[in-house]
């Protein structure tokens, strides 16, 4: 049958045949255009061209109900429908059929849709015509900065890219933002549905909220140290106790919160640790490794009587000798380090314990031990002000740290004596200057800064090795069982050693370190950007800053300068040169929260 002249539709527009090859036809439309085309890329409607128009009128459908998922011809079904095959007519069933609602094109033939289906279509089509509409209206709010509570849904979608949970937000996208989560977080402020104080980092970095799991506590034999005078000396106000010090004639005691009885090493709630990998100590909240009922319960002071894992030594002019490592029962009291610092010379237990921690910080001074007393800083949320508060040294702080220090070297001796597998820290020695070694103890704040970028980064292993930083030659942390996973599997491997039970061996420790060390990354980088993120919000409350910048780097008209009270370094472009340890005067040209970056130029 020739088709020339007859009525086709190409990619959903009426043409006419005009002419043929051998495998091509030509076609014309109503523009006068025409196109040379194969017969596979057409739809053949009516043999008769005739102009044809889209306005379909109302067609009773009812009559297709009659057919029990049958197949017609285009001209079959234009005929039940119409009852004349015309070319409009036929034209009608196309439309129709391009809509799909009642019948498909299924090869050469109409398929027609059971009722059922078409309702379900139907329904469909309304659904997504309500959420478009409803799309259309958030977008319209968004333009005039604002949103209102049905406009919920599509906020949560820019929330989820915010956190960055989803790389795609159909409001973003219809107001042809970037689906960034910065970009969504700069949205969610400016609509005011986030406050300057909603920190996405945690979330950003998929670290959740506490959860509360089962536990229980293992059935142990203790040892009574209830007559020892144990010290838990932390921050004013610190709900969580780790650790406690006391003294028994020559024999120092390190007790430390006995977690590892409620966390097997090889538990459900061991996995959810090894994935937190550590507290997260941020300005706005406290994020647990453990739930926090399990610190409620092991936090040593809390009730009259703790659980611990206390270890015993004797150090002999910096030697360690006879280790006793027990799971016990001691009473604690607790202490402010500023009743400590009170304390330390009147108590005699605290006095002598101050004094061996001296002596070990000498001895490993002597080792080629380097710490660089560089500014410090703690930010806090309090009453929906941001607080920056100095870490202030102490003495009783100074002997706490190295009772910590001291603990681990103490641990690491015993594991090696007594072949149990850890996770040891170590660090090779560092890059340092003949002037900043004789000078260790006496750095300008610049030589310091210096110095800080000569120390070899630290290293987890199964091998003990030299922590030249620490001076020693094994060390191990372990006295944070509640706040650092691998301090919870140094203790599960003590605990399971003195019970006489099977331990992880060497590529088992290997296998935590590295699942650590991934966790561990995602852990920094949340707690890094939280605190960017008040400090810059500490600077949208104080725009009338200004303070002093200490220069500690120059690159050409450029340096780095330290803000001490900030314990922050930041890069101020400069007319004339500076000098190193220059101090000078700063004040905020620009803040911008989002990005978490501030401009600071001198005065």
């Amino acid at each position: 049958m020739s088709i020339i002249g007859a009525l086709v539709a190409y990619k959903g527009r009426p043409a006419k045949v005009v002419s043929s090859t051998t495998h091509k036809y030509e076609i014309s439309f109503s523009d006068g255009r025409k196109q040379k085309v194969r017969e596979k890329d057409f739809r053949f409607i009516h043999p008769e061209f005739s102009s044809v128009h889209n306005s379909c009128p109302e067609v009773d459908t009812s009559i297709l109900n009659d057919f029990d998922d049958e197949s017609l011809t285009l001209k079959e079904l234009t005929e039940w429908l119409f009852d004349d095959f015309t070319s409009q007519n036929a034209w009608f069933v196309y439309l129709m059929s391009e809509d799909g609602l009642y019948f498909y094109w299924n090869k050469n033939v109409l398929a027609l849709r059971p009722l059922d289906q078409i309702q379900a279509i139907r329904l469909s089509r309304q659904e997504k015509a309500s959420e478009e509409e409803s799309l259309q209206r958030c977008v319209d709010h968004l333009k005039k900065d604002s949103y209102e509570n049905h406009d919920i849904q599509w906020i949560h979608e820019i929330e989820q890219v915010a956190f960055n949970q989803s790389k795609h937000s159909k409001a973003m996208s219809a107001l042809s933002i970037e689906n960034t989560p910065e970009n969504a977080h700069r949205l969610l402020i400016k609509i005011k549905y986030w406050s300057d104080f909603n920190n996405p980092y945690p979330k950003r970095n998929k670290i959740y909220s506490d959860q509360d799991l089962d536990f229980n506590e293992e059935s142990i034999d203790r040892k009574d140290l209830t007559h020892l005078h144990c010290f838990a000396i932390d921050n004013t106000g610190s709900s969580d106790a780790d650790d406690a010090i006391s003294i028994e004639g020559d024999r120092v005691w390190v007790h430390i919160a006995d977690v590892a009885s409620y966390v097997d090493i090889n538990s459900v709630l061991d996995l959810y640790a090894q994935k937190r990998a550590s507290n997260l100590y941020l300005p706005d909240q406290i994020l647990h490794m453990l739930p926090p009922k399990i610190s409620d319960v092991c936090s040593l002071g809390i009730g009259e009587i703790s659980n611990a894992v206390s270890v015993g030594f004797i150090m002999n002019d910096s030697e360690i000798s006879d280790i006793k490592i027990y799971l016990s029962q001691i009473k604690v009291t607790k202490m402010s380090y500023e009743e400590a610092d009170k304390s330390l010379h009147e108590n005699i237990s605290l006095s002598m314990l101050n004094k061996i921690a001296k002596d070990h910080k000498k001895y490993r001074d002597s080792n080629g031990a380097i710490r660089l007393d560089l500014p410090k800083t703690d930010i806090k949320v309090k009453d929906q002000k941001v607080l920056v508060l100095p870490q202030l040294n102490s003495e009783s702080r100074e002997m706490v740290s190295e009772m910590m220090v001291l603990a681990g070297r103490v641990i690491a001796q015993y594991s090696i004596e007594n072949n149990i597998s850890m996770p040891y820290l170590s660090q090779a020695s560092g890059k340092f200057s003949d002037e900043i070694i004789e000078n260790i103890h006496n750095l300008s704040l610049s030589k310091a800064f210096e110095a800080a970028k000569g120390f070899s980064r630290s290293k987890l292993s199964v091998k003990p090795s030299m922590h030249a930083g620490l001076g020693l030659e094994a060390y191990i942390r372990v006295t944070s069982p509640m706040r650092r996973y691998l301090d919870l599997l140094v203790q599960q491997q003590l605990v399971n050693y003195l019970a006489g039970l099977e331990l992880l061996n060497e590529d088992e420790i290997k296998s935590r370190i590295k699942v650590i060390n991934s966790s561990i990354s995602k852990t920094n980088k949340a707690i890094r950007q939280s605190i960017d993120h008040f400090r810059c919000l500490y600077f949208k409350q104080n725009r009338s800053w200004e303070g002093h910048g200490i220069v500690v780097e120059i690159n050409g008209n450029k340096a780095l300068l330290m803000i001490p009270e900030f314990a922050i370094i930041t890069q101020v472009k400069f007319k004339t040169k500076p000098k190193l340890d220059e101090k000078i005067k700063l004040k905020v040209s620009s803040i911008d929260l989002v990005e978490r970056s501030i401009d600071y130029k001198p005065l």
